[in-house]
């Protein structure tokens, strides 16, 4: 068993900027050499998160929405009037979805349904530098 640890980099615009990283992510099985196991993405940020969906403009504007119905922006949020930066609802919205996301591959593929594509959101309220954590383990 082998195991090779790789990174992605993104730039962001914050407030539920989504950004589709399926094939980043098929690339660093690719180059990994493994052709069998799985690859883990994980973000190490608390106002940020990983999911499946298919990447298209209307269920991303549904995401969008749903996140601001059950978690809006304006609410007030204990996490604000503690730090002031107003950046509550990205925390609990991050939190919802988790911080990472494992694929297995086969034949050095990702085993994704057709219209399965991997997205990373960030839910802070300004432009970010992102660093992704890939973590492989296969043969």
């Amino acid at each position: 068993m082998t195991v090779k640890s790789l990174s992605i980099q993104l730039s962001t615009n914050g407030n539920t900027d989504i950004h589709e990283i399926t094939s980043q992510i098929a690339h660093a099985v690719s180059k990994s050499g493994l052709k069998t196991g799985t690859v883990t993405i994980f973000c190490p940020s608390s106002t940020s998160a990983l999911t499946t969906i298919e990447f298209e403009s209307g269920a991303l504007n549904d995401l969008k929405r749903l996140f601001e119905e059950i978690i809006p922006q304006d609410h007030e949020y204990a996490h604000n009037a503690r730090w002031h930066d107003g950046n509550g609802h990205s925390h609990i919205r991050a939190s919802l979805l988790g911080p990472s996301l494992t694929i297995p591959f086969v034949e050095g593929e990702l085993t994704l349904g057709t219209w399965q594509q991997v997205i990373y959101i960030d839910f802070d309220n300004k432009p970010r530098r992102r660093e992704l954590i890939l973590q492989l383990i296969g043969e």
